[in-house]
Parts: structure tokens; C-alpha cells; sequence
């Protein structure tokens, strides 16, 4: 039985939790939290809340500690040093600085002798495994990925940072034109802007400058600064009727050529469709968290992403069931 830590309870911690439910060989061990533990209601009865400053000492009940903070300050300083006493994944999905986080937690994992892996989830994640895999495929052609419509949680995190913002939501909207051009085959050279828009809903603290606040969104660098950015203000009631919920989704698709001549055309599209966001990254990062102890168990140490990660070590099911069954 693989014993799991979950540091931070949010949208993501709770999915954590509820994932962990479904996996037969996994189980809660404790919840850490920067809020006053006897605030923190889990849903699993008899697991222990402790408050994240005292994480360290519980490092010899847990097999691996699944981070659920935000890309934007919490997994950069949280990894890194959790990983010295832990094993550990976490979801950082900023694309831009995953290199520089990378070598950090690589450097503290190795010191420490624990594996950890980052950017688990769907995108970086499941859409990273996609994409390899068909440039692997298809060597002559052009990969896409388009991610909506849907919240993104590292982007409305990333909002709610901002003074003067009491909550906000983002929203990735593919332009439609360019989905389609790509699924039909007609191989687009797109910028970045041309095929995304985010689309911003805030509600801002009384008295808060809303230009600069809008500003300080459309300006923000590896989130907002090279889409077509639109920022809503709007009322705390209006945004808990209209945007309660957490869904998202996307596609990736790579076309390419194969032939003496190049003459067969091949569209492979890959295509996610999420109720929750945060529950299903939460349900690929505990298979991560699997792998995660079996390469520990095999001796292993250091910073890993999922393509370091053979299919088979995320399932609970032997080899031996896995040819059977899936193969």
C-alpha cells in the first residue's frame, strides 16, 4: 500500500483526495495545509491535518508527497525543498520555466536520494506524452496544440495574485478558424495569438484600481502577454452564479507526411473533453505518484518529467495483465 502526503487542500488537494479513493493500492496519509489545521473539513474520516511547517517531520510515514499549490510562487520554492525529504510530483505548468525548475528540484532531489517528478497532469502531461509520440511517429510534419475551451487553473491563480483582485477566473478559448484549419489538413503556420484568446473575469476589492489591475493581467509574461487578452469585471454574486465551475479540455494534433514523395497526408488528433480541470490533473498526477515509489523502490534518484516514465509503471496491473488484457 503506498502511503500519500497531500501538501495544500484546494480545488486540486481535494481531487487528490477523491482520485486516491478509485486506486485500490494507494492510500491517505495525511493532508498539509497553511491554514489553521482545525479549519481544514477532508473527506476522508481519521486522516491527520498537520500544518505545512511541521512537513519535515513526518517525512518516515509517507512514500510520496503530492504537491497541490500553484505554479506561480508555491511548486517553485515548495519542490525543491520538499524533495529533500520526500518523495515527490507536483503539476508546475508554466511551460517556460519548466527547464529552470528542472535543474532546481533534479539538484535537491539527487542530494537526497528521493525521485521526484514535475509537471504531471494533462498539459504539461498527458498532451506532452502526445506530442512525442507523434513527432516520433510523423518525423515530417507540424504539431499543434490548442487547450479549451476551459478554466485554466494556473492562469486564474495567477490572477487572484494580482492586488486588489478578491477572485478571478481565466478562461482559453481556441480561435475557431485555426482548430479547423488544422483538422483539415491544410498545415497553417499560426502564432500564438492566432490560436488562442483568454478571456478574464474578475471581481475586484472595493476601492482597487481596475485599470491597473487590467493592465498588470494583459502585461503579465508566459501568461497573458501574447494572446489576445479581454478582462471582465464583475460582481462576487454573478461569479459564483455564472463561474462555479472548473472545466477545460484541448487538442493536440500533429500532421505529416509519409512516402517516397511525401504523397500519403496523416492527421493524428489527440482530444480531451474535462468536467473538472483539477480532478482529472489530480487523477493523472496519483498514477504519476505510483511510478514515482516503483522507480524509488528500484534505486532511482533525481528529477524526472513523464517522458521519463514507462507507460506501465503507472498502472496498478502487472505485466504479465497488461499483455493479457491491454496489449
Amino acid at each position: 500500500m503506498i502511503r500519500v502526503g497531500i501538501s495544500g487542500y484546494g480545488n486540486l488537494g481535494r481531487g487528490v483526495e477523491c482520485a486516491l479513493k478509485q486506486n485500490s493500492d494507494m492510500k491517505l496519509a495525511a493532508v498539509f495545509t497553511r491554514r489553521p489545521p482545525e479549519t481544514v473539513k477532508i473527506l476522508t474520516e481519521g486522516i491527520p491535518v498537520y500544518p505545512a511547517s511541521e512537513i519535515a517531520a513526518h517525512k518516515d510515514e509517507i512514500d510520496v508527497l503530492i504537491l497541490c499549490g500553484g505554479s506561480a510562487t508555491d511548486t517553485p520554492r515548495q519542490t525543491p525543498e520538499y524533495a529533500k525529504y520526500f518523495n515527490v510530483v507536483d503539476s508546475f505548468d508554466t511551460h517556460a520555466r519548466i527547464p529552470e525548475h528542472f535543474a532546481n528540484v533534479d539538484a535537491a532531489a539527487r542530494g537526497s536520494g528521493h525521485v521526484a517528478l514535475i509537471s504531471a497532469g494533462w498539459d504539461p502531461g498527458m498532451f506532452s506524452v502526445s506530442r512525442l509520440y507523434s513527432q516520433s511517429i510523423l518525423p515530417e510534419g507540424r504539431t499543434y496544440t490548442f487547450w479549451g475551451p476551459g478554466v485554466s487553473q494556473g492562469h486564474s491563480d495567477a490572477i487572484r495574485r494580482i492586488e486588489g483582485v478578491k477572485n478571478g477566473k481565466q478562461y482559453t478559448i481556441p480561435v475557431p478558424e485555426a482548430l479547423e484549419s488544422v483538422r483539415s489538413g491544410e498545415n497553417p503556420t499560426l502564432s500564438t495569438r492566432q490560436m488562442h484568446r483568454r478571456e478574464c473575469f474578475v471581481v475586484a476589492e472595493e476601492g482597487a484600481d481596475k485599470e491597473r489591475i487590467e493592465r498588470e493581467i494583459v502585461t503579465m509574461p508566459n501568461y497573458f502577454a501574447d494572446y489576445d487578452t479581454t478582462v471582465h469585471f464583475i460582481s462576487e454574486e454573478e461569479f459564483r452564479r455564472e463561474h462555479s465551475g472548473i472545466p477545460h479540455g484541448g487538442f493536440v494534433f500533429r500532421t505529416g507526411v509519409t512516402g517516397v514523395n511525401g504523397e500519403n497526408r496523416h492527421v493524428i488528433e489527440y482530444s480531451l473533453k474535462l468536467d473538472s480541470n483539477p480532478e482529472f490533473t489530480a487523477s493523472a498526477v496519483v498514477a504519476f505518484a505510483r511510478a514515482v515509489v516503483r522507480l524509488y523502490k528500484e534505486g532511482a534518484s533525481g528529477c524526472k518529467t513523464v517522458f521519463d516514465i514507462a507507460p506501465a509503471y503507472l498502472s496498478p496491473f502487472s505485466g504479465e495483465e497488461l499483455r493479457a488484457h491491454l496489449l
